[in-house]
């Protein structure tokens, strides 16, 4: 039997940790959660399908409910499994009121700019499903779409993606949120449209070589992108989290992440 997108993110985290020391507990962690994802993901379609053959109120769909029901589950599972800063914060919001959690999740889906503090990422690490659920129920076109924000959900993008396509291959940006992935010239900057090749370095690592870091000097931001033509195993989501000592260096070197991934990394 075919393994789903969301076993297979899990299979690839499990082996990442194994693999990279330095990556094992990030990894171990994301694998945690992209186990009640799952089941979040799971839960949420099946409401989605009653509504589609009900009468029910549309303004009120049975999925927004389901969600605020999952956040007190979801938060424990993050003060059991979590990174102490992160499992601190998830006690703390297990204390405020549901009104306070809408208000959080509301606020995280509509900004389109990522950040690094943990009530963020628990917001963006809960409310993925549900972006990706909507997305593949919009039917929204992703053929002849070259620009550089998710043609969802409008964030820039957190990762490229290179797959195989005659003698080389083509690159793809990704949205860490709602999961879209789309078409975008290989040596164009997704954050300022440079086009010189003099301006778009691009480094790797013995350890990650299948994970170019993309910068621009112009702009001074980057974004890594999974290269399939080199790694065919690879989840791009998962290994450019994994790999997050590019992430330092790029730092160390004055760059500046285009988009934070789901991790807050």
């Amino acid at each position: 039997m075919k393994a789903s997108p969301w076993q297979r993110r899990i299979q690839r985290a499990e082996h990442l940790a194994n693999e990279y020391s330095f990556a094992s507990e990030i990894m171990v962690f994301y694998a945690r959660i992209a186990r009640f994802q799952e089941d979040l993901y799971g839960q949420l379609e099946s409401e989605s399908g009653k509504l589609s053959r009900s009468t029910a109120d549309a303004s009120a769909p049975p999925e927004l409910q389901a969600l605020i029901n999952s956040f007190s589950p979801f938060l424990s599972a993050v003060e059991k499994h979590g990174p102490a800063r992160v499992a601190a914060i998830a006690r703390e919001l297990h204390a405020v009121s549901r009104q306070s959690w809408s208000e959080l999740l509301d606020a995280s889906w509509s900004t389109t700019e990522s950040s690094a503090a943990p009530e963020d990422f628990l917001a963006r690490a809960f409310l993925q499903p549900y972006a990706e659920l909507l997305r593949l129920r919009s039917g929204v076109k992703l053929d002849g779409y070259n620009l550089p924000l998710c043609p969802f959900c409008s964030r820039k993008p957190g990762l490229g993606v290179l797959r195989p396509q005659g003698d080389g291959a083509r690159r793809s940006l990704g949205c860490s949120f709602c999961l879209a992935e789309w078409e975008f010239r290989r040596i164009l900057c997704p954050g300022c449209g440079e086009e010189d090749n003099r301006k778009l370095p691009v480094y790797t690592a013995d350890d990650f070589d299948y994970v170019r870091v993309e910068c621009c000097d112009t702009c001074k931001t980057y974004i890594k992108s999974v290269d399939l033509s080199k790694n065919g195993l690879a989840e791009p989501m998962v290994d450019e989290m994994a790999a997050a000592p590019l992430d330092l260096w790029a730092g160390q070197h004055g760059y500046s992440k285009l988009q934070l991934n789901l991790m807050g990394m």
